[in-house]
Order: structure tokens, then C-alpha cells, then sequence
């Protein structure tokens, strides 16, 4: 199971037929959840890394400070303050008559944890895929591209996409406070052989996963072990929270530890992990304290390459949306390779390649440095084996229909100077694609490639913080501290107020 949820809040999302769907968010306090129709407990994940799932139905009832459930027949209760999340399944019929959909939309496998204020949320599109049923929550592409000059390619396994009539079919949907400007929206059908997985790079170039080998060690700087959290595609998320006093000038550290083939000389880094919900929140309180400079830090990063590169390389630096892949060697950690973030609700595994001609023995020892507060991680892999033949079809849209029923086919066909824009939460296009011959004996992935950017709703009228800003751009550890001084206020103060919308 690849996909999980990493927002690290309580929140409920209720889905609302209109003859469209809309999405709500509302915070709850944790130890108020209640369990109405809307509200569906399926499971946890304890503070100890235990996953529990109950029985279906009822699932998990709130009473007071405990949670009350059934597993496998029998009784279970925990205390709220021993969860680390809590698993909740949403579900909503919409009747989309404009385009001619019926059918129910599904987030599947949402997290819930600590209350932090989804409405802060800022990041990117929302993709479901029709699963032969209903619509699935399935990608959240180009997270970060928040300015057009950081406009990126993205490359999304589209896990629950089913045909339907000789049809894919998506919707993307804009569900945060921001406009999104989308640019190309086309499949990559992969056919492959069976028995294995395609994991695509950053770049888009697709490798085949055919015996993945989990860590057999795995340890965060202060030596806890980490490899229950880390070593399967589940619902353990290992979280370094953004804690008041976490933040020492020394950033959290993971050191993971695989079998290596005396002779290997590349390998394949799998990684599932995301950009967790509050260093989502950091992009938006990090632009806002430019204020009124907005508009021309807007410009800066459309027009200047060279302060692109010095915003990549700052994020790197800082380990925010960005790491180091480093590889141990004989003279001691040696970066051969980048982990970038996504975006923070669905994780997609990406792979890395990596140069390990140069590490000694049996074993693969890999450093990871993140910064508190940003990241999310749920399992790690490496794959020796050299990648095997595959067959790559691309699709285009056949068809691309907005909620006022206008034709956005154009604007998503190809990757040029024509986006389409949804500048409001409720905007919406439905694509579909035709399906293309299945090949005997293989099995088949479907990336979504897409391309885009978004800019956040945030008011222009303040004045910068220049001091703030200063210190982010030239003070090692500052976006860790950051982070860390935004939450501890968040915890002083019950909860943030997101900044209202520019007028």
C-alpha cells in the first residue's frame, strides 16, 4: 500500500451532493472526535508503531478520552493520548450532470493525528481516479511549483485507475485557497513484465522494481530504532515533529542499513515519503512575510534562472523539500543522489539512482537529514537487479470538460503556453483518455504526467518582514527553527487563524 495520508491534523472531510461534490474541512479537537455517519473510524496507528485495524462495522467509537472498537471479535480500547493517528475512510456520492458522472468520490485512508488546522493546507491539485466504482483520491501533482518560474513536470502512479467503456477517467479538482494553473495532463501506460514494478525518477525516467531487498537496520540520531516504522509499505508514518525545543542546530537524522552484493555498483533508492502537512504550511507562512513584496517575488522567480537555482539550493541546503542521499564510503558520507518532497496528503514511491561502486562490504548504509517538522516517511527499499524491457504508451485526453461545461481540452492536451486555470475551491475538469490495447502476459502501471504550477491566495497589503527573511535566506538551521517557533505559538495559542484571502 503505497498511498497513505500524511497530515498531521484532526479534521474531517464531508463530502456534500449539490449535484457536484464540494469538500468541507472543520477542525476537531482530538479528544472530541465523535463517530457520526460522515466520521468513520477503520483503524490506528499507536505511538508505539502498532497498526490496528477494526472490525467493519462499527469501526472506532470516541468516548471521552478513550476510544472504544472491536477487533477480530473482540473488544479493544485506547487512550486518545496513545494514538499517534487516527485512520478514517470518506465517502460522498456526486452526480456531476454537466459532464455525465455518477458516481461516489472517495479519500481513502485518511490520517488524522494531532489537531492542526487543515484549512492551512496549500498545495497543488487534488487527481481521483475512477476505480471501476467511484472516484479515488490517487495524486497530488507539482507540489511547490508556487510560482510559474518554478513550474515542473510531475510524474504520479496512478494505483487505483480502472478502464470504464474503453476509458480512463480523472477528475482534477482545485480544493485549497489558491489558484492552479495547469499546463498538461496526459497518461504514460506502462506495460511491463510481471512480477515486477515500474517506480519513475523525478525526471520521469521509469525503472523497473523486480526484487526489492526492505533495511535491516534503521535508526533516527538519538539511536531509537526506527525499522518497524520504516521498512514496509504500510500505515506506520515516522514523523520528526516540529516540538518547541526539538530544533538544536543539529537536524534529525536517519541512517538506514541494506544488504549489498559484494559487486553491485548501482542501486535503485525507493522511497515513500511526503512533505508533511505542517512544512506544507511553512511554504505559505514563509511567502508571507514578503507582504506587500509579493508580487515582486512573484516576478523574480518568473524571469531570474539564477534565483531559482538559488531557491532549490536553499531548500537542499536546509533539508526542508529537499535531501541528500548520502552513501557511507571509505572517507565517510558522500551525497550521491536527492530526495525531493511532495506534496502532503498522498506519497507516491519515487526512485533514485545511486552510485555504490564505492561502498565497501556486504552492507549499504544510507544518511538521511531531514529538517524537523517537514517530512513524512513511511518505507524504504533498494533493488540491485538491472532494469527490464517495458513498454511505454502515451495518452492524451480525448475529452476535458469544466464544471460550467466548457471544453478545457486545449489547454491540457500538451505542455505550451496555455493552462488551464482554476482559481477557486470547488473548480473542477473531468478527462478522459482512451485505453490502449492490452498486451498478453504483461502486467500494467499508469503514471499521470502533468505539468504545472500555483499561486497562493495570500494578502499583499503587509509590510515584509525583512529581518525574517534575511535570517531564512542566510542562517543555517533558520526554515527548521522556523518551523518549530510557528508550532510552538500554534500549541500557546489553541491553533493558528489562517491569514484571510486577499480582497
Amino acid at each position: 500500500m503505497r498511498q497513505f495520508i500524511a497530515l498531521t491534523l484532526t479534521f474531517v472531510l464531508t463530502m456534500v451532493t449539490e449535484g457536484c461534490y464540494t469538500t468541507s474541512v472543520r477542525r476537531i479537537e482530538t479528544q472530541k472526535v465523535r463517530n457520526p455517519e460522515q466520521e468513520h473510524i477503520v483503524g490506528i496507528t499507536t505511538v508505539r508503531g502498532e497498526d490496528v485495524t477494526f472490525d467493519q462495522p462499527p469501526g472506532g467509537r470516541v468516548a471521552g478520552t478513550t476510544l472504544r472498537a472491536n477487533v477480530q471479535g473482540k473488544p479493544y480500547q485506547v487512550e486518545l493520548k496513545d494514538i499517534q493517528r487516527l485512520w478514517v475512510e470518506k465517502s460522498g456520492l456526486s452526480t456531476m450532470s454537466k459532464v455525465g458522472i455518477v458516481g461516489g468520490i472517495v479519500l481513502a485512508g485518511l490520517v488524522v493525528t494531532v489537531a492542526i488546522i487543515a484549512a492551512t493546507k496549500g498545495s497543488c491539485p487534488f487527481v481521483y481516479s475512477w476505480d471501476g466504482k467511484r472516484y479515488v483520491f490517487d495524486a497530488e501533482p507539482y507540489g511547490g511549483a508556487i510560482a510559474r518560474g518554478l513550474e515542473r513536470d510531475d510524474f504520479a502512479p496512478l494505483e487505483h485507475l480502472r478502464e470504464r467503456d474503453g476509458y480512463y477517467h480523472l477528475l482534477l479538482t482545485n480544493e485549497v485557497d489558491e489558484t492552479q494553473y495547469t499546463n498538461l495532463m496526459e497518461l504514460w501506460v506502462v506495460d511491463h513484465p510481471s512480477g515486477t514494478r515500474v517506480v519513475a525518477t523525478d525526471d520521469g525516467l521509469l525503472r523497473t522494481i523486480a526484487e526489492p531487498l526492505a533495511p535491516v537496520a534503521a535508526h533516527n540520531r538519538g539511536g531509537e530504532d526506527l525499522l518497524r516504522w520504516l521498512a514496509e509499505r504500510d500505515r506506520l508514518i515516522w514523523e520528526p515533529p516540529a516540538e518547541p525545543g526539538a530544533a538544536s542546530g543539529t537536524r534529525e537524522e536517519i541512517i538506514l542499513t541494506f544488504p549489498k552484493p559484494a559487486r553491485a555498483r548501482g542501486a535503485k533508492f525507493e522511497a515513500i515519503t511526503a512533505t508533511s502537512l505542517w512544512g506544507s504550511y511553512m511554504v505559505r507562512q514563509m511567502q508571507a512575510l514578503h507582504g506587500r513584496l509579493i508580487p515582486e517575488w512573484q516576478r523574480l522567480m518568473d524571469t531570474d534562472p539564477q534565483a531559482r537555482e538559488e531557491l532549490h539550493a536553499w531548500g537542499l541546503r536546509e533539508g526542508i523539500y529537499a535531501i541528500p542521499v548520502e552513501v557511507e564510503e571509505d572517507e565517510g558520507w558522500v551525497a550521491r543522489g536527492v530526495l525531493r518532497g511532495s506534496g502532503p496528503v498522498l506519497a507516491p514511491a519515487r526512485v533514485i539512482a545511486l552510485d555504490v561502486s564505492r561502498a565497501r562490504g556486504r552492507q549499504l548504509r544510507i544518511r538521511l537529514r531531514p529538517a524537523i517538522g517537514y517530512w513524512a516517511f513511511n518505507s524504504f527499499a533498494v533493488d540491485y537487479t538491472p532494469d527490464e524491457p517495458i513498454v511505454v504508451t502515451r495518452v492524451a485526453p480525448s475529452s476535458a470538460w469544466d464544471k460550467q461545461g466548457r471544453n478545457m481540452l486545449a489547454e491540457l492536451a500538451a505542455a505550451d503556453e496555455s493552462w488551464n486555470i482554476m482559481p477557486a475551491i470547488g473548480d473542477r475538469v473531468s478527462i478522459a483518455y482512451p485505453v490502449p490495447p492490452v498486451r498478453a502476459g504483461l502486467s500494467r502501471t499508469v503514471f499521470l504526467h502533468s505539468r504545472g504550477y500555483y499561486r497562493l491566495h495570500l494578502p499583499e497589503t503587509a509590510e515584509p518582514e525583512l529581518a525574517a527573511l534575511e535570517r531564512l535566506r542566510s542562517e543555517p538551521g533558520a526554515a527548521e527553527r522556523f518551523a518549530v517557533d510557528r508550532y510552538g505559538e500554534w500549541k500557546q495559542q489553541g491553533g493558528f487563524r489562517p491569514a484571510p484571502p486577499a480582497r
